[in-house]
């Protein structure tokens, strides 16, 4: 519990820094893939906040465009997996029930198998409204090119004087880089 109280938020870079005048883009070699991994592993310290507040706007814009759907494929999505969470945890009184009830389970999996069709359309809206904003995320820390502010920002967290929620979510992930990279 004493190293999360060491987390710090990063803060949030500006519009200029992030997107506008002083920002550099270009495409990342594909052919030295270490080289790209080790700018968008910078990118995404170094910007975290600017990725984090990204992220919830994207879902947010998702979210308002497709509220019903949006709730719905949150709703599946949580349905399936303490379905599958239920099922896998006590197969016999699964069984047990069909057996004793084979009407009622007929009329539970047709029932399961028209709410799952109706319920792909709010899934996919669902899923995209996550994926959407990591693709983004992405795209701009692999194209952004480090300028001296964030080579120095990223030494002081591989070293470990500053821990941030990126730099742990990586470390989690198993990409913490050393302080030389």
């Amino acid at each position: 519990m004493e190293k999360m109280a060491d987390v710090q938020l990063a803060p949030l870079r500006t519009i200029g820094d992030f997107l506008l005048e002083s920002a550099r883009f270009q495409i990342p070699n594909i052919k030295d893939p270490e080289k790209w991994a080790n700018r968008v592993l910078n990118n995404l310290l170094y910007y975290q906040t600017n990725y984090f507040l990204t992220a919830i706007i994207a879902f947010l814009i998702i979210g308002i465009i497709h509220p019903v759907k949006m709730v719905c494929g949150f709703v599946a999505i949580s349905v399936a997996f303490g379905g599958f969470v239920y099922c896998t945890s006590s197969q016999w009184k699964a069984r047990r029930f069909k057996r004793d009830h084979p009407i009622i389970s007929v009329i539970v999996i047709l029932l399961a198998g028209y709410l799952l069709v109706y319920m792909v359309g709010a899934v996919i809206v669902f899923m995209f409204g996550i994926a959407f904003p990591l693709l983004l995320i992405l795209i701009h820390a692999s194209l952004r090119m480090r300028n001296i502010k964030n080579k120095v920002t990223n030494k002081l967290e591989y070293v470990g004087l500053k821990r941030t929620p990126m730099g742990i979510i990586l470390e989690g992930l198993g990409q913490e880089q050393e302080a030389g990279s």
